[in-house]
Formats: structure tokens, sequence, C-alpha cells
């Protein structure tokens, strides 16, 4: 009786263990998740080593992503092509990743094993027409107005820079443009890579707050 009572008991506890993890990984596949700024691409908006909070809600209902908006993506296969290997007539990013089975799909799409993303700020969405010229972007004619740039920062150009953005597809780019490897280099990204929104900054203290 007491060997039954402690296998009940530890079977509770594993049971118990198994739902908080299964619960633990909805959550963070369909809901948000915290993560760490590796890279100064978006500098000075977000910096290296801080802690954000990602909302995955417009990804879960299959919301739109805004101009403006800073998002985390898939990293594409291939980060910055020649003009030789670019379709101007379809300038979008590459993705050639084989996953050959479920479970290398389940570690690499919910546990994120071995997955790189970036984060950038959505520049334009489909139909839009970019255009990059003399240090300055234009926006289906008219040039944009980037207030969350540094004093001084100009946008060169790169592979991609008079484009128009495909259907289910985004221009991103990062705030620090010199250091910042984008859709200039990869093309447009494709709305379904596209993992989650920035939401809030919540370390270091002192800056804590939602981000623009």
């Amino acid at each position: 009786m007491k060997l039954n009572s402690r296998l009940k008991n530890i079977l509770e506890w594993v049971y118990c263990i198994i739902i908080a993890i299964v619960l633990a990984l909805l959550f963070r596949y369909y809901i948000g998740t915290p993560t760490i700024v590796k890279q100064p691409s978006m500098y000075n908006t977000l910096e290296e080593e801080q802690r954000l909070l990602l909302s995955r809600w417009t990804r879960t209902v299959n919301g739109k992503y805004n101009r403006g908006d800073i998002i985390t993506f898939e990293a594409p296969s291939e980060a910055s092509l020649s003009v030789f290997e670019a379709d101007m007539n379809n300038p979008v990013a590459k993705y050639n990743y084989k996953l050959k089975n479920v479970f290398e799909k389940f570690s690499y799409y919910v546990l994120e094993f071995n997955k790189t993303s970036y984060i950038k700020r959505v520049i334009a969405i489909e139909g839009d027409h970019i255009k990059i010229e003399d240090g300055k972007v234009y926006l289906n004619g008219q040039e944009l107005e980037e207030p969350y740039l540094r004093d001084g920062i100009t946008t060169e150009g790169r592979v991609f820079t008079d484009i128009t953005v495909p259907k289910g597809y985004i221009f991103v780019m990062g705030d620090n443009r010199p250091q910042s490897t984008d859709s200039r280099s990869f093309g447009c990204i494709p709305i379904e890579k596209v993992e989650s929104k920035v939401w809030i900054r919540f370390w270091p203290f002192n800056k804590f707050g939602k981000i623009d």
C-alpha cells in the first residue's frame, strides 16, 4: 500500500510537470515570450543586452503588421544577396531550410533550437513602393519621416533599393542603418515568417515601458 501511495504521488507530480511544460510552450508560442537583444542593428531604439517582452498575438490571430512596428522574424537562409542573385521582379528573401520530420519542426519552430531571429522595423507593407536614394528613404513617392533615427544617420542603398513590396510580404530595416543587415540586402520578408511584435522593454528598469 505504501509503495502504491508513493507511486501515485510520483505520477501526480509527473503529470503536473508535464501539464506545466505544455502550458508554458503554448503560452510562449501563441501569446508571448521574453528575449534579449543581441545585435546593434536597432540602436539606439534598442540596445544590446536589453530585455524585451514579445507579443505573438498578431501571428496567432493572423493580424496585420503596420509601418513602424518593430518585429522579430525568422532569419533568411541567405543574409545577403548579390545583384546577380537578386530577382527584382520578385524581390523576396530566400528560405531554404529543410526540416525532415515533425520532431525537427517541433524543435525548430516551437522550442526554437538552432533558430536565428532578427529584430527590425517594418518600413513598407504589401503594395508599397520603396526607393532609397541619396541617403533617404522614399515611400510611395514621398520622403519618409523617421524620427526614430539618430541624428546624422543616413540610409545607404544596397541590392533592393527601388522595389514594390509583393503581396504577403513586408520590407524591414534596422534603425542603426550602417550596421543593419535587412531587406536592402536580403529582400522582403513573408508575413508567415514574422514571429512577434516587440511590446515592452523590462530591463534595464530605468527604460521600462512600451516601445514605439
